[in-house]
């Protein structure tokens, strides 16, 4: 299915070239994705360039159900800027890495780096240095006092909140927390 193209041009005429370079550009953007809805190009050569050199500014809308990707690409004046097809590449390599971005989202395939997770603490022994916490995503995590940050595992009690980095090393005692820190209740999101 062909993707809906609006492309225009703003104080310059371009040659079929161009056109069908464009053209070209987002049937590829629909080979990446295609739940595209429709494309729009919009290509201007501003007023004053022509004194300092051709510069062109790019903006490329793309619509996909539910949101609508822009890249809205004006670098400067920079040498590459001056030729037009190097300036349309520049600007459809950044929307097609966006749209497969967004794609990824969509099937569910974005990878989440294992980050600040959150959880209160559900056990402390101050005497023996350690404790757990239960985190927000229901697991039960081991923590010693040396991964709680800025020393304060003796200011920990149970029910106070905390982010925290768990490690997934196969451990004796389980999903282990690299790394502790207390934060206000008010940014707990359970």
């Amino acid at each position: 299915m062909q993707i809906p193209l609006e492309l225009s041009f703003q104080h310059l005429e371009p040659e079929d070239e161009i056109k069908d370079y464009v053209r070209e550009r987002v049937d590829y953007l629909g080979q990446l994705y295609d739940g595209i809805t429709s494309c729009r190009v919009h290509v201007a050569l501003p007023q004053h360039s022509k004194q300092t050199g051709h510069t062109y500014d790019i903006t490329i809308e793309v619509r996909v159900p539910g949101t609508e990707l822009v890249v809205s690409d004006r670098k400067g004046n920079r040498p590459e800027r001056q030729h037009l097809r190097i300036a349309l590449r520049d600007a459809f390599a950044i929307i097609e890495r966006d749209l497969k971005i967004y794609r990824q989202k969509m099937r569910g395939e974005v990878k989440t780096l294992d980050g600040m997770l959150q959880g209160t603490i559900a056990e402390i022994r101050h005497d023996r240095d350690f404790g757990q916490i239960q985190a927000t995503d229901r697991r039960l995590i081991y923590f010693h006092r040396n991964s709680v940050i800025d020393g304060s595992f003796d200011k920990l009690k149970v029910g106070d909140t905390v982010e925290l980095v768990a490690r997934h090393d196969d451990s004796e005692i389980g999903p282990q927390a690299s790394t502790v820190r207390q934060i206000s209740p008010l940014k707990y999101q359970p």
